[in-house]
C-alpha cells in the first residue's frame, strides 16, 4: 500500500528532528509485505557539487540537552570495517528503560557520498570520513530525544546514532586500500559491525525495531531495510523509516542524468555493486539501484517515506545543477523558488508528478 500526503509549507523541527528548507512537504507511507557554490538550507552544500556534501548548520542547544558519548565500534578492525581514513567507525547510544527497554531505534547518519578520488581524499579529513574528527559527544533531540513532551513515541528506546564515514550509504567494499591515497572503502563492513556490536548490546531481544536515517542515511535505511528485519529475532516487530532519502533518477534541465552519472562513480569506485539487492542489479545496471525508486518494488519490510514535494538540495544538484545551465536562467530560481518564473515552476511540476509515479 503506498499512501502519499501533501503537508503544509514547511516541515519544521519536531518529534523527527528535521527541518527542510523548502516550500513542499511529501510524506510517503509505503507497507509491504512479502561546485565550488555554497547555499544555506538549513546547512549548507559545502565543496564541489559532485561530492554531496553535507555540512549541518551550527545549533545552540538549551541546558539539560541530552549529550550521548562516542562508541567505537567494537570488532570492527578484525574485520577491516574502518572509516575512509583507516580510523575505526563509531556510533552514540542511550539506552532505553521501562516499557521501551527492549525497543530500537537505529538512526543511519547522513552527509552525501564521495564518487571520485578528489571527493574522497577530502572527505577522509573531515567527519564524515573519519573518526579522528567525529565529535565526542553529540546531542540526541526530536526522534532521539529522551523526553516525552518531544517524542511521545521514542523517548524511552534504546536510541542509537551510527556515524557514517565511508561515502557510500554503507554499502561500499573494495578488499585492500587505494595504496597511493590510503582510502578504505568499507561501508558495507561497517554496517555489518555496527549491527553486530547492537546485537551484543541488547538489540538481539528486540520485542519492536526501528532502522531510519536522513539524506544519505535515508537511502541508507531503505538499501538494508529487509536485511536489518533478518537481524532481528522473528517475534519482532521491525520497520524502517527513510527521512529525505528518496533521491530521483531523473533527467536535469539539460536532458542530462546527472545524479545517476554520480552514483556511478560510488558504485565503480567503492564497489558497491555486490552489496545492492540483487532483485534490483540483476535487471538493471547497478548505479541506478542506487535510486529508491528502482528498489521499492522488491523490499518486503514495512517501510516508511518522508520526503519533500520540492526538494531543495534535488532541485540544486540533481533537477538544475550548474553544469546544467551554463548561461545560468536557473541560477536565481535555484536560490530561491519565488524567484522561478512559471515556466520553471511548471518544470518542477512535473518533475513532481513523474517521480516514478510515486506522488500525484
Amino acid at each position: 500500500m503506498l499512501i502519499a500526503i501533501v503537508t503544509g509549507r514547511k516541515m519544521t523541527r519536531g518529534s523527527l528532528g528535521i527541518e527542510f528548507a523548502l516550500f513542499g512537504v511529501v510524506l510517503l507511507v509505503v507497507i509491504r509485505n512479502g561546485k565550488s557554490e555554497t547555499w544555506e538550507i538549513g546547512g549548507s552544500i559545502s565543496r564541489n557539487v559532485s561530492e554531496l556534501y553535507w555540512e549541518e548548520a551550527k545549533e545552540s542547544y538549551p541546558p539539560g540537552a541530552l549529550m550521548v558519548g562516542l562508541t567505537l565500534v567494537k570488532g570492527a578492525a578484525e574485520i577491516g570495517a574502518v572509516c575512509l581514513d583507516g580510523t575505526l567507525p563509531g556510533y552514540h547510544l542511550s539506552r532505553g528503560w521501562g516499557s521501551g527497554a527492549n525497543n530500537w531505534l537505529i538512526n543511519l547518519e547522513g552527509g552525501g557520498w564521495c564518487n571520485n578520488l578528489k571527493t574522497c581524499i577530502y572527505r577522509k579529513t573531515t567527519r564524515r570520513g573519519s573518526s579522528r574528527y567525529m565529535e565526542r559527544e553529540i546531542v540526541f533531540s526530536g526522534i532521539m530525544s529522551n523526553k516525552r513532551s518531544e517524542n511521545p513515541d521514542f523517548y524511552n528506546w534504546n536510541r542509537v546514532k551510527v556515524r557514517y564515514c565511508d561515502g557510500a550509504s554503507f554499502t561500499g567494499d573494495v578488499e585492500g586500500e587505494n595504496e597511493v591515497n590510503k582510502l578504505y572503502f568499507r561501508g558495507q563492513r561497517i554496517w555489518r559491525a555496527a549491527m553486530a556490536d547492537l546485537l551484543v548490546e541488547g538489540m538481539k531481544n528486540a520485542q519492536q525495531a526501528l532502522l531510519s536515517g536522513c539524506s544519505a542515511g535515508g537511502l541508507a535505511s531503505i538499501i538494508h531495510c529487509d536485511e536489518f528485519r533478518d537481524l532481528m529475532p522473528s517475534r519482532s516487530k521491525v520497520k524502517c523509516l527513510s527521512d529525505a532519502g528518496f533521491f530521483l533518477d531523473v533527467m536535469d534541465v539539460s536532458g542530462v542524468h546527472s545524479l545517476r552519472s554520480m552514483y556511478k562513480g560510488v558504485v565503480t569506485m567503492q564497489g558497491a555493486a555486490k552489496n545492492l539487492p540483487r532483485a534490483c542489479t540483476s535487471r538493471m545496471d547497478p548505479a541506478q539501484c542506487f535510486f529508491p525508486q528502482h528498489l521499492l518494488q522488491d523490499i518486503n519490510t514495512p517501510l516508511f517515506i518522508l520526503n519533500a514535494a520540492y526538494d531543495s538540495w534535488q532541485i540544486l544538484s540533481s533537477l538544475a545543477p550548474t553544469a546544467a545551465d551554463p548561461q545560468g536562467h536557473w541560477h536565481f530560481c535555484r536560490l530561491n523558488p519565488a524567484n522561478c518564473s512559471a515556466s520553471q515552476l511548471q518544470v518542477f511540476q512535473d518533475h513532481c508528478r513523474v517521480s516514478g509515479g510515486l506522488v500525484f
